[in-house]
């Protein structure tokens, strides 16, 4: 059930990060990073697998057990998730964390799903989507029905949600058996 909660946690948090670097090309911290989990993917799987053997993942492991979706990310897929780290989290009000944690999975479950995206979609095809969309950004549709505009604001992806917030992603292309990972640095929010 963990390893679930943690693939879920980890496709949602992937599918905000997904629009890192810049347009062409990731920093080389990113890159690095990514290369590291990259790695990592080839001792322990799944999304979730990806997600559980990261600690910066461990908040997001713990909704995605939370609202049951770790068995749905580990699942065949493929899915794209923004994953948010543990610092995206921490934005989160403790209070509210708690709360979404376990009395209202329900909208935990709608947070997670708007964090991931059907398909595999690799940093150099989002990019080339921004690219093509314009200045208007491109739409993502997501798993839970609604969207995102990926935009390039200063050679870095950044994700708008539906309240009008934003995350950067700060890590690309993050294999993993079903899917592929991308780091952002603030949960999206559907509404």
């Amino acid at each position: 059930m963990n390893k679930i909660t943690l693939a879920l946690a980890s496709a949602a948090s992937l599918a905000l990060a997904a629009c890192g670097g810049e347009t062409e090309e990731p920093m080389a911290d990113d890159t690095a990073m990514a290369d590291q989990m990259a790695n990592d993917t080839a001792e322990t799987g799944t999304i979730v697998d990806v997600a559980q053997g990261d600690s910066q993942f461990s908040t997001l492991v713990s909704a995605v057990t939370a609202a049951g979706l770790g068995e749905t990310l580990s699942g065949e897929g493929p899915y794209t998730v923004f994953a948010p780290t543990n610092d995206a989290f921490g934005k989160i009000p403790e209070a509210t964390l708690t709360e979404l944690t376990t009395n209202d999975t329900e909208t935990l479950g709608n947070i997670l799903q708007y964090h991931v995206v059907e398909g595999n979609v690799d940093a150099a095809t989002l990019t080339q989507a921004i690219t093509d969309a314009g200045d208007a950004g491109y739409t993502i549709n997501t798993v839970g029905g609604g969207t995102l505009t990926a935009n390039v604001v200063d050679g870095n992806v950044v994700l708008t949600d539906a309240a009008g917030g934003t995350s950067t992603v700060t890590a690309t292309d993050v294999a993993a058996s079903n899917g592929v990972i991308h780091v952002i640095d603030t949960v999206l929010m559907p509404q």
